[in-house]
Formats: structure tokens, C-alpha cells, sequence
């Protein structure tokens, strides 16, 4: 009988140890994500006046993307598809909400938080949410444990260009301004401060940074999702006393370097407590540059446009994938992909059920494993609730419609923001993105197949998702439930 006993306690304690080892093996996660950063805008992708030492080196031990899509080229939209794996259409989050607004990401919607939580991961974001201000929509209440950061974008404040709060001026260049109330510095669903100043604005990629190495030093036994979405490089651009002065480009450049300095601490944390071969880092933006505010945005090249449209500056993005010892270093990937593939490839690394609601993302793990294969063939593109364009390819189709041009006017300077001019696309265009990436000819006239087959496949996101730009032939077939 003792030795039955005994045998079965080895049993026991053999299987309690099989779980946990089983349990750590479940691959961390983290997603940097920055706001308004260009194409162009790290040493690895182009950028000559600044250094980015971290990022660079994370593109050596890693993947480098170089066509990677935003879901379209507006905060709180591209957020939305982040979290969803969906287009921002099917989820119907389609601008940018601001601090009266009541509307937010439908909480029946499943973000990536939610999805990892019944595998057991701890899930924290330190940085801007942008999928509404109201306490239902907040992170607490969509998958997350820890929140620290603003609600909404950094410029959503009582506080003119030249950093003088409205309230002590007469004239201010935004008059929807004195709408605005204070900046909210948040700790879960209370504000714990007011921002008032750009010298306060210049510490908060400091006080993410270090929430996000405390949030690793204490998880380094669990599994994890950590989300750090900067405010920066968002205007008004602000940054700390240890990163002024210290590019060539001046304050965006010196923002960047602090930027990647954060990277790099998020990076050393995960060194230092033996998990980098467990977690996936992955870092990219939410759109591209804001173009209109000249020395205080990031650039694009060699791609058109920027912020504000679906021309490829407006939400190709920078995209830097690192897993030490999981995915080949070094490597250059130049397959389509997506934000709102990012849902899926997690669910695949990790074991977690996707959503039970249609999503529209495509797992890139194979390209990760290091398979030469195409996950995502095309990509649908939409703004502002109008199917603008469609991707396949090689191919860009663009439909009729009007869109924000920074190209016909000179920028401002110094955080005052320049002209912009509204440009209307009168006809159908077609660009070869492997021939023309900065898409200066338009080849539709010679390529009337492509056109007709990049048209049906209009029809069917149409059909699926609507387009304000064109009548909708027939039912429209998105899951009621889906609009808030």
C-alpha cells in the first residue's frame, strides 16, 4: 500500500510538472506600435539624420517587412483592425474618436487581449487606446489588466501650437480646441493627472517604457501580451531632457531616437530575465506621416502621400519582427501582410481560438517559420468608410474619390501645421507597385484584364462591407451585432 501511495504522488507530482512545463512554453507577445511614423523614419528603412540602433539591430536579428499595411491611414480605425483582425469596415470604427465622443470599439467585439485570456496570459497596454473615451470602451473592459496611458491622440488638448493652453489666449490656431478638455493621464478607469504642458507630453515615452519593463520583470513566470502604442511620434512631438538635441533632424528626429531607445529597454528587459527566446516583438504604426507639419513629421519616401489616404504613404508602414532563436535573421520579407494579420498569427503561435465572429486577418506564421509562401494576396482598402482601393499582388486599383494631397502646398514648420488640399481622383488608376512604388503612372489603359479583375474583387468587398463611394448592388451581408 506504501508503495502504491508513493508511486502515485510521483505520478501526481510528474504530471503537475509536465503542466508547467507545458504552461511555459506558451509564447509571450509584445506589440509596439507607433503613431504616425513614416516609411522612411528608421535607420533600416531609409532614415540618414537619426539613429536607430535598437530598431536597426532588431531588423538584423529579425525580419524586416517592406509591405506591410496598416488597415487604412487613421487612428483609431488602424487601432480597431489591430485588436479585431478585422477590416475597420466589418468592425465599423472608420476615423478618429475624439474626447466628446460616446461611440468606441464595440465591446462584442474580440480583441487579442481576450482572446489570450482563457490560455491564462497577463495583458497590459502602456500607451495611447484610441478606441473610446467612455469607461465601456476602455481597455479593462476589452481584455486587459493593466492600462496606463492617454484615451485618445496627444494633440486632443486645450493647448495651441506653441504649447500656450488656449484658455490664456486670444487667437488659437484650432479653435475646436477650447472644446478639448485637459490631456487625461490614465491608471486603469481613473485619470491620475492632467497634461498640460509639452514638457509633460515629452515624458510620457519615459513613463511608458518603464510600466512596460515592470509589467515584464513581473510576468517573466507567466505568459504575456504586452501592447505599448506610443504617443509619439504624434504631434504635438515632445521629448525628455536625455534625448534633446541629439539628432541632426532636430525635435522629430530626437523623438525618434527616443522612440528606439524605448524599443531597446523593452528589449534588455527581456534579456536580462531569460524570456527573448520565448517572446515575439513586434513593432510597426498605425499610419504614416502627418506630411502637412514639415520638420515635426516623419517622411514617407519613396512612397505617395502620407496620413489621411490610401496611397501607399498613407498605411504601408515600417515593420520589424523579432523572435531570437524562432525566425530567420537578417531576412528582408517583401510579402504583403497586415495589422490585421497579427490577431491570427498570435492564435496560431499560441494555441488560442480564434473569435467566433468573421475576421478578415490571415496568419504570416509560415512566412515567420520561414516558408517561401504567400499568405495574403490582396488586400482590401478602405477610408473614412469608402473602398478606395484594392491590392493584389503586385497590382493597385484605385477608384474614384477624393483624398488629402500634401503634395500642391509648402508645410509648416516648428508644430504649425501647413495646408492640405482635397484632390479628386476622377477616374478608375492602376499602379505596378514592383515597377512604380512611388505610383507616378498610371498603366490602367494597357491593363484592362487586371483592372476587370481587381473591379470583381470590389464588388465583393462592397458587398460584404459596403463603400460610401459607390452605390451597393444587392444585400448588404455584415453580421448585425457588428455596429455599435
Amino acid at each position: 500500500m506504501q508503495l502504491k501511495n508513493l508511486f502515485f504522488i510521483f505520478v501526481l507530482l510528474f504530471a503537475i510538472s509536465c503542466q508547467t512545463t507545458t504552461e511555459k512554453k506558451l509564447p509571450n507577445v509584445v506589440v509596439i506600435f507607433i503613431d504616425d511614423m513614416g516609411y522612411a523614419d528608421l535607420g533600416c528603412f531609409g532614415a540618414t539624420e537619426f539613429e536607430t540602433p535598437n530598431l536597426d539591430k532588431m531588423a538584423t536579428e529579425g525580419m524586416r517587412f517592406t509591405n506591410f499595411y496598416s488597415a487604412t491611414g487613421v487612428c483609431s480605425a488602424s487601432r480597431a483592425s489591430l485588436m479585431t483582425g478585422c477590416y475597420c469596415d466589418r468592425v465599423s470604427v472608420r476615423g478618429a474618436y475624439g474626447p466628446q465622443s460616446k461611440e468606441g470599439l464595440n465591446p462584442n467585439e474580440t480583441t487579442i487581449a481576450e482572446m489570450l485570456k482563457p490560455l491564462g496570459y497577463k495583458t497590459a497596454i502602456f500607451g495611447k487606446w484610441h478606441l473610446g473615451r467612455p469607461t465601456e470602451f476602455l481597455p479593462l473592459q476589452q481584455g486587459f489588466d493593466e492600462y496606463f496611458g492617454i484615451p485618445y491622440s496627444n494633440d486632443m488638448w486645450p493647448v495651441d501650437y506653441d504649447g500656450i493652453a488656449v484658455k490664456d489666449k486670444e487667437v488659437v490656431t484650432k479653435p475646436r480646441k477650447r472644446e478639448y478638455p485637459p490631456l487625461p493621464l490614465m491608471e486603469g478607469n481613473e485619470k491620475v493627472k492632467e497634461v498640460w504642458t509639452l514638457e509633460e507630453q515629452g515624458e510620457l515615452t519615459t513613463l511608458y517604457t518603464e510600466r512596460a519593463v515592470d509589467f515584464i520583470n513581473r510576468n517573466k513566470e507567466n505568459p504575456f501580451f504586452l501592447y505599448v502604442p506610443h504617443s509619439m511620434v504624434h504631434v504635438p512631438i515632445a521629448v525628455s531632457e536625455k534625448f534633446k538635441g541629439k539628432s541632426k533632424q532636430g525635435l522629430y528626429g530626437d523623438v525618434v531616437m527616443e522612440v528606439d531607445w524605448s524599443v531597446g529597454e523593452i528589449v534588455k528587459a527581456l534579456k536580462d530575465n531569460g524570456i527573448d527566446e520565448n517572446t515575439l516583438v513586434i513593432f510597426t504604426s498605425d499610419n504614416g506621416p502627418w506630411m502637412n507639419y514639415g520638420n515635426h513629421a516623419g517622411l514617407a519616401t519613396p512612397l505617395r502621400e502620407g496620413k489621411g489616404s490610401v496611397w501607399e504613404g498613407g498605411h504601408r508602414e515600417p515593420c520589424v519582427m523579432w523572435w531570437p532563436g524562432k525566425i530567420e535573421a537578417g531576412k528582408t520579407i517583401d510579402r504583403i501582410a497586415s495589422t490585421i494579420d497579427v490577431l491570427p498569427t498570435i492564435a496560431e503561435i499560441t494555441g488560442a481560438a480564434l473569435p467566433e465572429k468573421k475576421i478578415d486577418g490571415i496568419s504570416f506564421l509560415p512566412i515567420l517559420n520561414g516558408e517561401d509562401v504567400v499568405t495574403r494576396d490582396e488586400f482590401w482598402c478602405y477610408y473614412g468608410g469608402g473602398l478606395r482601393a484594392i491590392r493584389k499582388g503586385d497590382w493597385k486599383l484605385y477608384f474614384p474619390h477624393s483624398y488629402r494631397s500634401y503634395l500642391l502646398n509648402e508645410p509648416g514648420m516648428d508644430g504649425f501645421p501647413g495646408p492640405t488640399t482635397q484632390v479628386k481622383l476622377e477616374k478608375i488608376s492602376l499602379y505596378n507597385l514592383k515597377n512604380d512604388i512611388s505610383e507616378t503612372t498610371d498603366v490602367s489603359a494597357e491593363n484592362p484584364e487586371i483592372v476587370e479583375q481587381l473591379s470583381k474583387i470590389a464588388e465583393q468587398a462592397r458587398k460584404e462591407l459596403g463603400d460610401n463611394l459607390t452605390k451597393v448592388k444587392g444585400e448588404e451581408v455584415r453580421e448585425p451585432g457588428r455596429i455599435l
